[in-house]
């Protein structure tokens, strides 16, 4: 990888191309362009060579201070007017003026296009003036080629590389959201999976849980109290196997329920097997229901099973042993509302990860969930809107 080549290195080669081109010209003669004759008959035309010196020495400070070398060449193009002019000085000040444009402050650039302007106009008319014929305003033409044109020049690279700067800044900006989004698309994947996990594992995990103390705590075990607990976790288990089966697929296929199987794809046309498991594992659920033939979007369909699912499980492992499910469907929203008893010493065990999973399902759709302990009771409300998402085609 090659160095990069110093700003001052560039500016001191400018210089020094600048003065030597500038000893070429007076050398073969370019030197009192202007009058033809120094104001000062008596000054020899090498005193030519000084303000072109000076003038060379300004371009070593084109990026450090460009204002006070326009001013600087401003002077030294001055003096040499009053000694004749010489073409080697007023194409060095060209450059000079350019580089005030490019590398000066904005007030600069705008300050140099209305004063060369007006300089040019006065030069003109006071051209005329002095000749007594039209001819004079080829005095102003001097002034514009030698002031005006690098003016224009200038702010025009300027303006160039101003847009290029915001155009790359925005490329980076544009870059930075994109990994920003990525991150964020990640992290959010991640989330979504943890919840899938806990809707498919920890509730049939749960249930094997409690039926397996349930036997070990009891003080006799019959054959048949075995048989029947070793039923129930067996059928627990090949439950949450169906299920984790079910969320890989969806998980292969990017997440979009809508892509698989409708008849293996969980929905409230599973209701009725959910309570009869909840039933089966000791919860007596009071279910009321209506419009369940309602047709309803993938998405709000499989919401609305899992926080049934949870609801109900959360019922089971922290109430009292009977709960109220009731799942109302219309045109416009899905309405799930769960009460129970709470246990008698008032507890609530558990992670919370159930609730958090619930409340974002609700929130995905642009609906609410609202849950909490009063009087005793555990009450859980949901709405998932329907037409809102129709609406959105998800």
């Amino acid at each position: 990888m090659t160095a990069r080549w110093p700003s001052w290195r560039t500016d001191l080669a400018i210089s020094l191309v600048s003065f030597l081109g500038g000893l070429v010209l007076y050398a073969v003669g370019g030197w009192r362009m202007f009058f033809g004759a120094s104001l000062w008959s008596d000054a020899p035309h090498w005193v030519l060579l000084v303000p072109m010196t000076v003038m060379a020495g300004c371009c070593l400070l084109r990026r450090l201070a460009p204002g006070t070398a326009e001013a600087i060449g401003v002077v030294a193009l001055a003096a040499d007017t009053l000694l004749g002019g010489s073409l080697g000085t007023a194409l060095i000040f060209t450059q000079v003026v350019y580089d005030a444009c490019v590398y000066g402050r904005p007030w600069l650039w705008r300050a140099n296009l209305f004063g060369w302007v007006a300089a040019s106009v006065l030069a003109a008319v006071a051209g005329v003036a002095a000749s007594g014929s039209w001819r004079g305003v080829v005095l102003g033409l001097v002034v514009a080629l030698i002031a005006v044109l690098p003016t224009v020049t200038g702010i025009s690279v300027r303006q160039y590389r101003d847009q290029a700067r915001i155009q790359r800044l925005r490329a980076e900006e544009t870059a930075r959201l994109a990994a920003w989004e990525r991150r964020q698309a990640v992290a959010d994947e991640r989330a979504r999976m943890a919840r899938e996990l806990h809707d498919v594992v920890a509730n049939q995990l749960s249930a094997i849980a409690i039926h397996a103390t349930a036997v070990l705590s009891a003080p006799d075990l019959s054959p048949q109290l075995v048989r029947q607990a070793v039923t129930q976790i067996r059928e627990s288990s090949v439950s949450g196997l169906a299920e984790m089966r079910r969320m890989i697929g969806l998980l292969r296929e990017d997440g979009d329920a809508g892509h698989a199987d409708p008849a293996t794809r969980p929905g409230l046309a599973s209701l009725p097997q959910l309570v009869a498991q909840a039933r089966a594992d000791g919860l007596a659920v009071d279910l009321h229901v209506r419009g369940l033939d309602r047709a309803l979007p993938v998405s709000v369909d499989f919401a609305a099973h899992r926080i049934v699912r949870e609801s109900l499980t959360n019922a089971w492992k922290h109430g009292a042993g009977a709960a109220v499910l009731r799942v109302d469907v219309d045109a416009d929203r899905v309405l799930i509302e769960t009460d129970n008893a709470l246990r008698p010493d008032g507890s609530t065990p558990g992670s919370g990860h159930g609730l958090i999973g619930m409340r974002e399902r609700a929130a995905l759709l642009g609906g609410t969930l609202t849950a909490g302990a009063e009087d005793g009771r555990w009450r859980l409300r949901a709405s998932l809107p329907v037409r809102h998402t129709e609406e959105a085609g998800v």
